[in-house]
């Protein structure tokens, strides 16, 4: 319960009445920009003034805990505590991690994809202090999407939010069709007797796959009934996936030879422990990064945690820091038992066990178990995203209601579900894993962003342009050693230009830290070594995003400028409309002295 000092306004139950009531109406009828093909030809002659206004306009943590979460009309039950997340943590990274990535990347960093794991898992400990951050602060379902709302504005948040429920639709259909692989494995039934081939789509689009569409509609089922009830069904798959995954790392190096670290299936490719070197680790730590989606997940839960300034932090990167070494020990299990260019994309451990019939039976249940974890997290975190991007209203509010009874966001939750099992259905892994990962450590790096920038402004008070000109020099010199590392030729020159580089990153970074004063504090969790640990987040994403081919970065611009169009056609729109019925405002700037009197 909110405690109230003396001398405040109103208490939240008090507000969150008074809002929800005008909300609900507003929700109710039409908005003015969208009454009538009229009314929207106005509105789109308005398009300029309102970009100008809604565009960068930004909330306050104090209305996204108040008026805003008012618009799901129903609160959320806080049941969830630190054990809960960890769960939620471990479930949902694990079962998408090795069992979906790790053939790919093998394949880019060979035996070296042990330090792939390793890298990746850096820069989400990294990520995920400064979500923590954001989650204690402001606990809330909104994630990375309310984060840059409340920090860089309106637009950013919905690029950023859009991306990541796509993310989150893509990854959760590759999951939900590397099921069938290793159902398929588990009871000795061929994949190719599961799909079905529908000849002249293109390829990568020609196989139907119904076990996992209906994987991923009764997961759909789970969640719309209860997150608590959710909790209880994830910690029971979890511990069974654990034990199996405990199974996997002993067998491994026990049944294991050493000379796979080295010495490749066909002798024609590349050999010893880093068969592609540097670049080849660094991109399979790219493609793992989807691995470590999980936690985000996690941080959109944030609403439902019984004391969010404990519980979270434990929850958040105690999970990622289990699951990085748990992910190192079974990528150097599979690495002892497989030559790196033997192991297929697809099932990856299933190829690596199958000498052993049974073990690789095993593997195929446990594997199972794994992912319908990793379907159950991240497909709650997916619905809880496109709930608060309701209450924005840059979507429709439909999304945004919470239904009265499970207390879960089911508009959301049951539409988000449809459309991933409709991209389940027919597009192949190779297709969704590209997609991923770009968008992935495109939000991580804006989150990173977003923590320096809330510390060292306050806006209406602190001027911005300094916070700004360090952030932007800072990921200008991180983009300039990426491109160094990757088209200068090896030599001499090469190590004196990342040399200086990297020498130019840390001078620019210790000079913000001494001149520009932190505006802000943390009243319960803050990052540490600020604003060392972003900066080196900001960094680490930076370089991971070069690793990436060109395709990724084409099928990255084109949905963004998609993005963009729904914004600039409908979201401004229905923002202003609703800035205009007092559902939103445009701030000015953070009220701490309001904040402040409502502890949560």
């Amino acid at each position: 319960m909110p405690s109230v000092a003396l001398n405040s306004p109103p208490p939240i139950q008090t507000l969150t009445f008074q809002s929800r009531s005008h909300l609900h109406s507003a929700m109710d009828a039409h908005s003015a920009s969208f009454s009538s093909f009229s009314a929207y030809l106005r509105a789109l002659s308005l398009t300029p003034s309102r970009l100008s206004r809604r565009a960068f306009s930004v909330s306050t943590s104090f209305d996204e805990m108040t008026s805003t979460r008012s618009t799901s009309g129903v609160h959320m039950h806080r049941t969830l505590r630190w054990f809960d997340l960890v769960g939620f943590g471990l479930g949902g990274m694990i079962g998408a991690g090795v069992f979906v990535t790790t053939g790919p990347a093998a394949h880019q960093a060979g035996p070296a994809i042990v330090l792939s794991y390793a890298i990746a898992g850096l820069c989400a400990l990294l990520s995920a202090f400064c979500y923590t951050e954001f989650a204690v602060d402001m606990p809330v379902a909104g994630g990375a999407f309310s984060y840059l709302r409340i920090t860089f504005g309106e637009f950013a948040g919905f690029l950023t939010g859009a991306n990541l429920i796509m993310d989150y639709v893509m990854s959760n259909a590759a999951v939900a069709r590397s099921f069938t692989q290793y159902l398929g494995a588990a009871i000795g039934i061929s994949t190719a007797k599961w799909r079905l081939v529908v000849p002249g789509l293109p390829k990568g689009f020609d196989q139907i796959d119904l076990i996992a569409v209906a994987v991923v509609l009764i997961i759909t089922i789970i969640i719309c009934y209860s997150t608590k009830q959710s909790s209880v069904v994830n910690m029971m798959l979890t511990a069974i996936h654990i034990l199996f995954i405990a199974f996997l790392i002993v067998f491994g190096f026990w049944k294991g030879d050493w000379k796979n670290f080295t010495e490749p299936g066909d002798p024609k490719n590349e050999s010893g422990f880093f068969p592609h070197g540097a670049t080849g680790v660094f991109k399979g730590a790219s493609l793992v990064s989807l691995s470590y989606i999980g936690y985000d997940a996690v941080s959109t839960m944030a609403e439902e945690v019984r004391n969010p300034a404990k519980d979270i932090p434990v929850g958040v990167s105690g999970s990622v820091v289990l699951v990085t070494i748990l992910y190192c020990l079974m990528a150097a299990s599979m690495a002892k038992l497989l030559p790196y260019d033997m192991i297929k994309a697809e099932a990856p451990l299933a190829e690596a066990f199958a000498r052993w019939k049974w073990v690789s039976n095993v593997i195929g249940g446990g594997a199972s178990f794994g992912i319908l974890t990793s379907l159950l997290v991240a497909m709650m975190g997916q619905a809880r995203y496109m709930c608060v991007i309701g209450r924005s209203r840059v979507v429709p509010a439909w999304f945004a209601e919470v239904h009265p009874k499970t207390s879960t966001p089911l508009n959301a939750s049951a539409f988000l579900g449809i459309f991933t099992a409709v991209i389940a259905l027919f597009v192949d892994l190779d297709v969704l894993l590209n997609f991923v990962c770009i968008g992935t450590l495109f939000v991580f790096y804006m989150v990173a962003n977003a923590i320096i920038f809330r510390r060292y402004v306050v806006i209406g008070s602190t001027k911005p342009q300094p916070t700004l000109s360090f952030l932007c020099s800072f990921s200008l010199t991180a983009i300039i050693f990426t491109l160094i590392w990757h088209f200068v030729t090896p030599g001499r020159a090469k190590t004196a230009l990342l040399t200086v580089t990297a020498i130019v990153a840390i001078v620019v970074s210790l000079i913000f830290n001494c001149v520009v004063p932190q505006a802000r504090k943390p009243e319960f969790w803050g990052v540490p070594l600020m604003p060392w640990i972003p900066c080196a987040s900001i960094f680490l994403n930076l370089f991971l995003l070069g690793s990436l081919d060109g395709t990724s970065y084409v099928r990255f611009v084109f949905f963004s400028i998609l993005v963009v169009l729904v914004y600039v056609l409908y979201g401004v729109h229905s923002s202003s409309d609703a800035e205009g019925d007092d559902s939103l405002f445009v701030k000015n700037g953070e009220i701490p002295e309001l904040q402040n009197n409502f502890k949560v």
